[in-house]
């Protein structure tokens, strides 16, 4: 009976204890989360190219889809060789387009006549990477004597844009870091740790080249390569605290 008595004693003890530290929990509860400052930096650097690429090509004509084959097919094996002997690898030349079009008679207006097969063309074109700019304008002049007809899309770049990436987004940050300290201290703030970091690249911006035509009288092609630039976004968000 006295064993009883003790047993029923020490948990309704142990019941009150527990329950006591239940009402004091609220007490130990964490701080309200602190408030925070969201920035977004920008930054850019730019560097001169050091490659190129572009497309070029003999468009050629024949009564029969045969000869106009064996017109394309002499003038393009020559153009080739011609962008080989000036120092291009194999690997930067691909054929990027093939057609054969069979080309028709336009009647005049009014006229009932149908129109009339008169003879095919056929397109051959390849992209060509350039790794050293300095026989870029070499390169055009012989390709045009070597019988293209045919060139365009013309675009610098680098061979390695992780470098001036890295640069734009060092330069992303430190404006974000220097907004972020002027809006707080222009707000009675203080900047605590960094809670997030998010870099947001839009990607390296190439200065566009205009299409390039090429005519056969042409000679010591003039080239401009300008600079390219890359840009990048980064997003910081910092705790603060009134000062």
């Amino acid at each position: 009976m006295i064993a009883r008595r003790l047993h029923r004693h020490l948990a309704a003890a142990l019941a009150l204890s527990l329950s006591l530290g239940w009402l004091a929990a609220p007490a130990h509860a964490q701080d309200p989360e602190r408030a925070t400052l969201s920035v977004v930096g920008e930054g850019e650097a730019a560097a001169a190219p050091d490659m190129a690429t572009f497309s070029t090509g003999v468009v050629a004509s024949g009564k029969t889809a045969e000869e106009a084959l064996a017109a394309n097919s002499k003038s393009m094996g020559e153009l080739i060789s011609a962008i080989k002997a000036i120092g291009i690898e194999d690997r930067d030349i691909a054929t990027s387009g093939f057609s054969i079009s069979p080309q028709y008679s336009q009647p005049a207006q009014n006229s009932r006549e149908a129109p009339r097969l008169v003879g095919f063309e056929v397109r051959n074109t390849v992209g060509v990477k350039v790794r050293d700019l300095t026989r870029l304008g070499s390169l055009l002049d012989r390709m045009v004597q070597a019988g293209a007809n045919q060139a365009g899309g013309l675009r610098f770049g680098l061979a390695d844009d992780g470098p001036l990436m890295e640069k734009a987004r060092v330069a992303a940050l430190k404006d974000a870091q220097a907004q972020a300290k002027t809006l707080a201290e222009a707000a009675g703030m203080r900047l605590l740790r960094v809670r997030r970091i998010a870099p947001s690249d839009r990607g390296g911006d190439m200065i566009a080249s205009a299409p390039m035509m090429m005519k056969a009288e042409a000679r010591a092609v003039p080239i401009e390569a300008g600079e390219l630039a890359a840009r990048a976004r980064i997003t910081i968000v910092y705790e603060v605290e009134p000062i």
